[in-house]
């Protein structure tokens, strides 16, 4: 059902919004335990739909929190089911709709500091690749959880390095060479047991030609769940502005990853992710051939010809309201992708994601 209250956690922080929808028991025991209701009467049951962006925006908000409790060594003793609560609201954002949960990645970057917001973006594609494969639901529970926790190892200096124009100091690479091992160890203090997600923290930075780390593992000697994952890592880092490397576009960063597939990574998986994004991803800036500028909205029947919705008319005026455009229609075929500077360069106004994809995207 849907929950008829905003429920809030000790500090204040909204834990779920009214409107949520349960993914299961216990979920519902996490909330009791953690959360106290907006008001002792229940309200009338929401209309509208639950948000995904709203859930992905929780994921990220609760994990920060429990990523620097890991960190420092003081994981709370419920932490691995709070953990499964937090992959739960990934999967319940993709199941309200995926479109929204795919564009997030590229317009939701600041609703959590960085190394949350990564995490879970990673988390996303990564649980969209493992459906695609069919995996067990337990399987795609492993992947999202090896997202969530991937990088707790150098939680400490994450956003720092993200925020630095300079290259790393040899220090600071050590740190990050050793992070999926010192991720696995704070896991494993913090109590998680499962092999099968800490092996697939473990092996998240491996190539296929063995130049990856920590192990320098070689194609089947890495899990197929730590490729999934590692796939999604890269992508996300990819199209995220740094503060040493602007953002890729995606279809650029979908380029860049197939170039990689020759040596790094498995052609197969690669295809898959290209696949499964499209050659346009949701979520992209693209020009039409008529001059009009928009925003990928969803997938079409073939992966050139998605749907967008125009922001700016031919000449480069804001539309006071959005126009849905087919690319099948000769007046619409996409004509390039732009990068972020080039679309702050036409002062597109602030985009909301609401105003693209409707109330499954209110913030």
């Amino acid at each position: 059902m849907l929950l008829p209250w905003d429920v809030y956690g000790e500090n204040g922080a909204v834990l779920v919004r009214k409107g949520h929808m349960i993914a299961g028991a216990n979920q519902i025991a996490y909330l009791i335990e953690r959360g106290v209701v907006e008001d002792g009467q229940p309200a009338e049951p929401a209309a509208e739909p639950p948000s995904a962006l709203r859930k992905l925006n929780g994921a990220g908000v609760e994990l920060h929190t429990l990523l620097q409790a890991v960190s420092q060594g003081v994981a709370p003793a419920d932490v691995v089911r709070r953990l499964d609560d937090i992959a739960l609201m990934v999967h319940a954002a993709i199941d309200i709709n995926a479109d929204v949960a795919t564009a997030s990645v590229l317009h939701n970057q600041q609703a959590a500091p960085y190394a949350a917001c990564h995490s879970v973006d990673t988390a996303v594609i990564a649980v969209l690749l493992a459906r695609a494969r069919q995996r067990s639901r337990n399987d795609v529970m492993t992947v999202t959880l090896a997202a969530l926790t991937m990088n707790v190892g150098m939680l400490a200096h994450h956003q720092r390095w993200h925020d630095s124009a300079a290259p790393l100091a040899r220090d600071d690479r050590a740190r990050m060479l050793a992070h999926p091992e010192r991720s696995v160890h704070l896991l494993r203090q913090a109590g998680v047991n499962d092999e099968a997600w800490l092996q697939c923290v473990l092996h998240h930075h491996e190539n296929e030609d063995g130049s990856g780390y920590p192990q320098g593992k070689v194609g089947a000697q890495i899990p197929l769940l730590s490729k999934l994952v590692a796939l999604a890592d890269r992508y996300c880092a990819r199209v995220a502005a740094r503060g040493y490397l602007p953002a890729m576009t995606p279809n650029g960063a979908l380029r860049d990853m197939l170039l990689e597939a020759r040596t790094t990574l498995d052609t197969h998986l690669v295809s898959l992710l290209i696949r499964e994004l499209g050659i346009y991803p949701v979520g992209a800036w693209v020009r039409l051939i008529n001059g009009e500028v928009g925003v990928v909205s969803r997938r079409g029947l073939q992966s050139t010809t998605p749907h967008v919705e125009a922001v700016l008319g031919p000449r480069g005026a804001p539309l006071a309201v959005f126009q849905q455009r087919d690319t099948r229609n000769p007046l619409y075929v996409i004509r390039e992708v732009l990068t972020n500077a080039q679309v702050a360069a036409l002062d597109v106004p602030p985009l909301r994601m609401a105003q693209v994809w409707g109330r499954a995207a209110e913030a």
